[in-house]
């Protein structure tokens, strides 16, 4: 028997603290990923459905988000279609990172599906999503 090795794509905000741990996480477990700024990349309706398959409105929105915090957004007056709509307009609003391995993907560093997804054995106890109140959570790159 022989390790196939995926492919996997890490989302993330540049600089969000909180990315930087869960990737440091992936990488001391032999993890090898691609990352890609989910501020820059183009989302579209389908491919950002894909990430939230399965998911209530509240698990695919950044909580930390300015817009959120504030009260400017207000998850509860929202459709999730029409959270998905906002988050391609300011993809500031997605919960992060996602994590594409092979076909599967991961909205937020959900330990059990990465575990399954990259055979991992990590500690689903332990907090790696957490923002830091440090991280300034903007639009900007």
């Amino acid at each position: 028997m022989f390790y196939v090795k995926k492919s996997v794509i890490f989302y993330e905000k540049p600089g969000c603290a909180g990315n930087k741990k869960q990737k440091e996480l992936l990488i001391a477990n032999g993890v090898e990923f691609e990352v890609k700024s989910m501020l820059s990349t183009k989302w579209d309706r389908a491919t950002l459905n894909s990430f939230f398959d399965g998911l209530e409105k509240n698990q695919i929105v950044n909580q930390f988000a300015p817009q959120v915090k504030s009260g400017e957004i207000d998850i509860d007056k929202y459709s999730k279609d029409e959270l998905v709509e906002l988050m391609i307009k300011e993809p500031i609003l997605i919960k992060r990172p996602l994590i594409q391995v092979d076909d599967i993907k991961i909205c937020g560093f959900d330990i059990p599906k990465l575990n399954s997804a990259l055979n991992l054995h990590l500690d689903a106890k332990k907090e790696v999503g957490t923002c830091q109140s440090s991280d300034s959570c903007t639009s900007v790159e």
